[in-house]
């Protein structure tokens, strides 16, 4: 049975930061992620992790801008300066989390310049941080329209380009779903490329619940996957309540 790890972005929302680290313990999940970490104390997660015994496997980066533009831009031309120097900033954070992988967001963009710019920026980072796993994730275009990684083989092409060792594919049922509909089909083409997965019930991002879940878990099992399994989906009442899902 795979790891399972807590997004604390979207689970236990309804306790203050803090005590989400304990809930998602209680709950019996191994490890946890944080979309974007960059507004927290770093010593009081650093403490967190430590006294519940979690390890903090994902973040996203760059980190969002808060003054209206979008949350990624690694394949936006016009911003590769301002990539490179909030990458710094983002290993900081990584190293002193330890952090697992880091997520690299593509930002709205589209075209060969964009293609050429998420390339390039991929093999800059993956070359000055040879010791982190960093993933890249398609999103689906209802919920980020003008997203410039938005399908399956997009993103297994790309991972051949950037050939680094240290890049792979950040596996999501939910987009999965949403981009191509077949869960299956898709994880039958990416896993050999997978480093990290995520969970979510499409159409609308809820608990990962239902015979369909179960099937995937024992995909995962029966190929050999031994990497995360990240649940990141919008509870419909509480986090608790929608726990039924997960392996005790």
């Amino acid at each position: 049975m795979p790891r399972f790890a807590a997004n604390l972005t979207l689970l236990f929302n309804e306790f203050p930061f803090a005590e989400r680290f304990v809930r998602a313990k209680d709950a019996n999940f191994d490890g946890v992620e944080i979309l974007s970490p960059y507004d927290e104390p770093v010593p009081e997660i650093v403490d967190a992790l430590s006294i519940q015994g979690l390890q903090m496997v994902l973040i996203n980066s760059p980190p969002p801008n808060y003054t209206g533009g979008q949350q990624g831009f690694a394949a936006v031309p016009e911003a590769q300066a301002r990539f490179r120097s909030d990458m710094r900033r983002v290993m900081r954070y990584a190293k002193a989390l330890k952090v697992q992988h880091v997520h690299v967001m593509a930002g709205k963009a589209s075209g060969a310049a964009a293609h050429a710019c998420f390339i390039e920026n991929l093999k800059w980072v993956t070359a000055e941080n040879p010791s982190q796993s960093f993933t890249i994730e398609p999103l689906n275009p209802d919920d980020q329209p003008g997203y410039f990684l938005n399908d399956y083989g997009q993103a297994i092409d790309i991972l051949a380009q950037v050939d680094a060792p240290n890049l792979g594919f950040q596996f999501d049922t939910y987009h999965a779903a949403k981009i191509h509909s077949d869960v299956m089909a898709e994880w039958d083409r990416a896993r050999a490329h997978v480093r990290h997965v995520q969970i979510g019930a499409a159409p609308d991002r809820s608990e990962p619940a239902g015979a369909a879940f179960v099937d995937f878990f024992d995909r995962l099992d029966a190929d050999g996957y031994d990497g995360w399994v990240s649940a990141e989906y919008h509870p419909k009442t509480t986090t608790l309540a929608g726990l039924g899902w997960l392996p005790r």
